[in-house]
């Protein structure tokens, strides 16, 4: 099922390691998503956290996301937290999620953007710890946490939207 065009993430968007600032012209179209677009419910509920989220809806995500109990709603909480930033939170979070379909093409992405080396494991909470290290530093890393954080992105919705 493909993501609905204007919901997706521009191509030069970063969104940042924090809380961002929503995206007000998209407010009404994220709220009007079609759950029905996605055969799965569980994955339809994601979905439409996930958006949220991705446009720095951080609470409108975390209505939906904590009341999701599958790894993937732990995944969608998890990133919220550490946007927040609450960090003890988002391992918290992180541990219940365990492994994910996405770490696999998410590692690779890290990879290939220079985050991680060959062989090393997506690991969500050491991540988390390099956004706190980074956020609001202004420095490259922080710029090539944004570009990781916007991979995840793209692979949680790909996941979520999977036919």
């Amino acid at each position: 099922m493909p993501i609905p065009e204007e919901l997706i993430l521009p191509p030069d968007r970063l969104p940042e390691l924090g809380p961002g600032v929503p995206n007000s012209a998209l407010r009404h179209a994220i709220a009007l998503f079609d759950r029905r677009t996605v055969p799965n419910p569980a994955l339809a509920a994601a979905a439409h956290s996930a958006l949220w989220l991705v446009h720095d809806f951080l609470d409108e995500s975390h209505e939906i996301s904590q009341a999701l109990e599958t790894p993937t709603g732990s995944l969608l909480h998890a990133i919220m937290h550490r946007r927040e930033p609450d960090a003890w939170n988002s391992k918290y979070w992180w541990r219940r999620v365990g492994t994910h379909p996405i770490f696999a093409p998410l590692a690779a992405s890290a990879l290939a953007l220079g985050y991680l080396d060959a062989g090393q494991r997506w690991n969500p909470e050491r991540f988390v710890d390099d956004v706190e290290a980074e956020r609001g530093s202004g420095s490259e890393r922080e710029s090539l946490l944004c570009r990781v954080q916007r991979a995840e992105f793209e692979h949680l919705l790909a996941f979520c939207f999977q036919t």
